[in-house]
């Protein structure tokens, strides 16, 4: 493509998948990979022998803590593993928006009360911390990925008469085919 022909474009380039394919993604997905690593040795191990020595209350509160952890982690190394494999060709942007629904990646989960929190391991509420900076990162890194893709369909649905049945076409048959069909 030009680079007359390129500013000539009516599709406007998305900051998220530039930034999903970029070194900087690959160091968020070490990161968050790294992150799953440490917070499971932790847990497995000295975590384990920390939680031992709490009271009754403060380890209830433990448990409860560490497995929103854990699920939190889970989910953010799920959406890693599959911007990678976007990234990778293994997936269409459009498939891992479909697989991606099974991904629950909200803002912020609740925690326990300062209170509560307080009485925790500073390992244990380090790696919430960490945790939860990162799921931030991450939701914010999916609404540029997948909600400015879906404000771009309905830009052209809206623009055309006949554009929601080109965005039905492009997400059965991908951009890719429907870019090589077009030729």
């Amino acid at each position: 493509m030009s680079q007359l022909s390129y500013f000539k474009s009516s599709v406007p380039v998305s900051f998220g998948e530039k930034l999903a394919g970029s070194e900087q993604f690959l160091i968020l997905f070490k990161e968050g990979m790294d992150l799953v690593g440490e917070a499971a040795a932790y847990l497995d191990g000295e975590g384990r022998e920390e939680a031992r020595a709490l009271a009754r209350a403060a380890a209830l509160a433990y448990a409860v803590e560490s497995m929103r952890l854990t699920t939190r982690l889970m989910q953010i190394a799920s959406w890693l593993l599959l911007q990678r494999a976007v990234n990778e060709g293994e997936l269409t942007r459009a498939e891992a928006a479909a697989e991606k629904r099974r991904i629950r990646l909200v803002k912020s989960d609740p925690l326990s009360n300062d209170d509560v929190l307080e009485r925790l391991p500073l390992r244990l509420r380090e790696f919430i911390a960490r945790s939860r900076r990162l799921q931030a990162r991450i939701v914010h890194l999916d609404g540029l990925l997948y909600q400015s893709r879906e404000l771009r369909a309905m830009d052209v649905s809206s623009r055309s008469p006949v554009g929601n049945q080109i965005e039905q076409l492009r997400a059965a048959f991908g951009p890719a085919r429907m870019s090589s069909a077009a030729m």
